[in-house]
């Protein structure tokens, strides 16, 4: 029989719109090095914000901080209303699920015990938990390697196994690092689309995403970072400009709306 620890209530559902985290003239150190100046950003119950921007801008600074994962010098993060410091770790980890750059294990667990991890805040009936990692692996693809070692496994397929682990938290916060990176363009579309599905659900997605079609395709606001700062946030068809892309990653960029769908696509101006 498995003892159950007392652990806190998970939150009620949120409504859409509700506010589940907010940076407000957020200011991060690393070390001596500023990195965020001021950002302020909300996060909204059933929406994917997409952080995008050039390397070292601050995305996955900002995503930490959004987590509670990073301190922040100044100003404030709220996370369902409140101050991130006054949420114990196990409420944290009832309200938001963060999926890391990378993920290393230094003992040989399986997929299924991998994914199992993320029930570890929620304190329910074992057939709860069964479920919940069974559905979250199901909609990662990663059921039919459930028995091998993460260890085994090739980039992509623990980049999935990860994912499978957020998705099992059921926590109403997602915020996901670069969840694309390693996969190839069939399961980028699937965690895309998974990220659709859990903000038409009610919860709030928060990803970094390089890809800026994707970014385009999927994502309800973009806020893109240049230099620790926020240089547009809203809806990609009003902040994905020629302009502001091209002075944003110092490349000349087009944006054009696909002929059929009229829907944004944004492509590097090659000479070729």
């Amino acid at each position: 029989m498995r003892l159950l620890r007392h652990r806190p209530a998970p939150p009620a559902p949120a409504s859409p719109g509700d506010v589940l985290a907010r940076a407000e003239a957020v200011h991060v150190r690393l070390g001596s090095r500023p990195v965020l100046h001021g950002v302020s950003v909300t996060v909204r119950a059933g929406e994917v914000l997409a952080l995008v921007g050039p390397n070292g801008a601050g995305k996955s600074t900002l995503l930490s901080a959004l987590a509670a994962d990073l301190p922040v010098a100044g100003g404030t993060v709220r996370i369902h209303g409140r101050p991130a410091a006054e949420w114990s770790a196990p409420e944290l980890a009832l309200r938001r699920a963060v999926l890391p750059q990378s993920a290393a294990l230094a003992f040989p667990f399986t997929v299924e015990e991998v994914v199992r991890m993320g029930r570890a805040p929620h304190a329910v009936s074992p057939a709860e938990d069964d479920l919940a990692v069974a559905e979250a692996m199901a909609a990662a693809e990663v059921t039919g390697f459930a028995v091998r070692p993460f260890s085994a496994l090739s980039g992509g397929e623990r980049a999935r196994v990860a994912l499978a682990r957020v998705l099992a938290q059921r926590a109403p916060l997602l915020l996901l690092d670069e969840p694309t990176a390693a996969l190839d363009l069939r399961h980028q579309e699937l965690v895309l689309r998974l990220c659709r599905e859990r903000a038409r659900a009610g919860d709030a997605v928060v990803v970094v995403l390089h890809d800026l079609g994707l970014a385009a395709a999927y994502a309800h606001r973009v806020a893109i970072l240049r230099a620790g700062r926020i240089a547009a946030d809203g809806p990609p068809a009003e902040v994905f400009s020629e302009r502001l892309l091209s002075e944003v990653y110092d490349q000349p960029v087009e944006v054009l709306s696909h002929p059929r769908t009229g829907a944004v696509l944004v492509t590097p101006k090659r000479n070729l």
